[in-house]
C-alpha cells in the first residue's frame, strides 16, 4: 500500500470530503487521525475506516487555536512516533451568492480569516515537527475562485487566493528539510454533502446551477469527492516525492470563459451562413 507505515491528520474530519479523504488515506495503509469540533461525525468517518480494515483514531481539536493544535500533534507524535501527512478540511464559513458591492465586510472578510488563521496554525505545527524528521506532506484545499475570476463567491475566491500563495511560501521554506506542501484545487464535488443539501433545498434550480458548472469544464465532469481523495493519496506517496510548493488543479477544467467562447463561435457562424 502507497502510505504503509505513515501516519496522517485529518482537521475537519467529520465532513463529508475531509472524510472522504481520511478514508482514502486508511485504506492507502495511513493510521489516520481524526479530528473535529463535531465528534458524532468524525466517529461516523472512524467506524467507515474501522470496518474497512482500516486504522483511525478520533480526537476533538480546535484547528483554529495553536494550544489545541500543538497539543494534538505532540500526543500523536508520543504515541504513533511521527506526523508524516497533515490535511486541513475544515469548513471556511464564507457567505456566497451575494454580489461584492451589496456585501458586508464581516461577511466578505470572515472566510478570508478563518482559513488564513487555521491554515497557518496547523500548517506550521505539522512544519516543525516534519523539519526534525526531514520528511513529510502538508496539503490544503481550494477551489476554482483560487484560479481564476468567479462571480458572487464573497471572500471565498480571495481565501482560495490566500491559501495557495501561502501553501507556496510554506514550501519553499520547508522543502530543503525534505518536507513537500502542495495545494489542491477542486471544482465542487456534487456528491459532497454541501451539494446534496443545496439540491435538497433549491430542487430544479439548483440541479440547473450544478448542469452550468458542469457544463464550464473541459471534460464537461465535476470532479467527485473520490477524485480529490485519490489525489490526495498520490500527492502523499512517495509516486509524488518531486512534487511540491504548486497547486494541483482537479476541476476538470474549468474555465469561466470555455462556453462564452464556443456559444459566440456557434453563433458567428449561424449568422454568417
Amino acid at each position: 500500500m502507497l502510505l504503509q507505515g505513515k501516519n496522517a491528520i485529518v482537521y475537519g474530519a467529520g465532513g463529508s470530503l475531509g472524510g472522504a479523504i481520511a478514508n482514502a488515506l486508511a485504506a492507502a495503509g495511513a493510521h489516520v487521525f481524526l479530528t473535529g469540533h463535531n465528534l458524532e461525525n468524525v466517529r461516523k468517518t472512524a467506524d467507515n475506516i474501522d470496518s474497512a480494515g482500516g486504522k483511525a483514531s478520533v480526537h476533538q481539536v480546535d484547528a483554529r487555536d495553536e494550544k489545541s493544535v500543538n497539543d494534538h500533534i505532540h500526543s500523536v507524535i508520543h504515541t504513533a512516533g511521527s506526523v508524516d501527512i497533515s490535511f486541513n478540511a475544515i469548513g471556511w464559513q464564507d457567505t456566497q451568492d451575494i454580489p461584492l458591492t451589496d456585501m458586508t465586510l464581516d461577511d466578505f472578510i470572515r472566510p478570508i480569516v478563518i482559513a488564513m488563521e487555521t491554515q497557518f496554525i496547523t500548517a506550521t505545527a505539522a512544519g516543525r515537527v516534519m523539519k526534525a524528521r526531514k520528511s513529510g506532506v502538508v496539503l490544503s484545499l481550494t477551489a476554482t475562485p483560487g484560479g481564476i475570476g468567479y462571480a458572487n463567491v464573497g471572500g471565498f475566491g480571495p481565501a482560495c487566493n490566500a491559501v495557495e500563495g501561502f501553501s507556496g511560501n510554506l514550501a519553499s521554506e520547508l522543502g530543503p528539510y525534505g518536507v513537500r506542501v502542495i495545494n489542491i484545487r477542486s471544482a465542487g464535488s456534487p456528491d459532497s454533502r454541501v451539494f446534496k443539501e443545496a439540491i435538497e433545498a433549491g430542487g430544479n434550480q439548483a440541479e440547473e446551477f450544478i448542469k452550468k458548472m458542469k457544463n464550464d469544464t473541459m471534460l464537461k465532469e465535476l470532479p467527485l469527492m473520490e477524485d480529490i481523495a485519490n489525489t490526495a493519496v498520490f500527492l502523499s506517496s512517495a509516486m509524488a516525492g518531486k512534487i511540491t510548493g504548486v497547486t494541483i488543479d482537479v476541476t476538470a477544467g474549468t474555465t469561466s470563459a470555455l462556453n462564452y467562447k464556443q456559444t459566440n463561435i456557434a453563433f458567428l457562424k449561424k449568422d454568417a451562413q
